[in-house]
């Protein structure tokens, strides 16, 4: 009487059908696309808290967390460069002229339009940090921004700040109060393509 089995030739066989099968399931998902989108996406949530909680600060006080009161003229916040975003590193970092503490005046330090465990997170080490700026004109906005690194926010981003990217007309010019360190030169317009727009930045509003 023969024993009923699968021979090795077969068990090869669906070994390797099964492993062309995990090859192709891997590359449709991209788990380091659905990572980064992940991580982007939860920067756009951070993006979009901060910028809340300095526009609730404003309707609440009449003036910037970053202004030592309503008497101050300190409108703008920027950088080294007075056109761009300046990076946000630290929990008691100090933006314009007025040296004040913005994200202590936005927390438990003032009027907790932010929790401590968010001003934490954004400032680690590990963080991937936003960038804020204000031009301190009149009618300026306040934009928060990062940088993305999955395909689908670089595509935004691009699109955004390149004229000559397929979908620009969707989005429309860049204001003139937006942050020039935002679009720079090759690693951004100039880029030619998504994939190679390693700096644009996405930025809210």
């Amino acid at each position: 009487m023969r024993n009923k089995g699968f021979t090795l030739i077969e068990l090869l066989i669906v070994i390797t059908l099964l492993g062309i099968l995990a090859v192709a399931v891997l590359s449709a998902i991209n788990p380091v696309e659905q990572i980064n989108r992940s991580r982007d996406t939860s920067s756009k949530s951070d993006a979009e808290q901060l910028i809340n909680a300095v526009e609730r600060y404003y309707s609440t006080k009449g003036y910037y967390p970053w202004m030592s009161g309503g008497n101050s003229e300190n409108t703008a916040v920027y950088g080294a460069a007075e056109t761009d975003a300046v990076e946000v590193s630290a929990a008691d970092q100090t933006f314009g002229v007025d040296s004040v503490a913005a994200l202590e005046q936005l927390s438990s330090g003032g009027t907790a339009e932010i929790k401590e465990s968010y001003v934490s997170r954004i400032v680690a080490e590990r963080a991937r940090h936003l960038y804020i700026y204000n031009r301190g004109e009149q009618g300026d906005s306040t934009y928060v921004c990062f940088v993305p690194r999955s395909s689908s926010f670089r595509e935004e981003a691009w699109s955004r700040c390149d004229t000559d990217a397929p979908a620009h007309a969707d989005y429309g010019d860049v204001p003139s109060d937006f942050p020039a360190n935002a679009c720079p030169g090759t690693d951004c317009v100039g880029a030619g393509d998504s994939e190679s727009a390693t700096a644009c930045m996405i930025c809210l509003p």
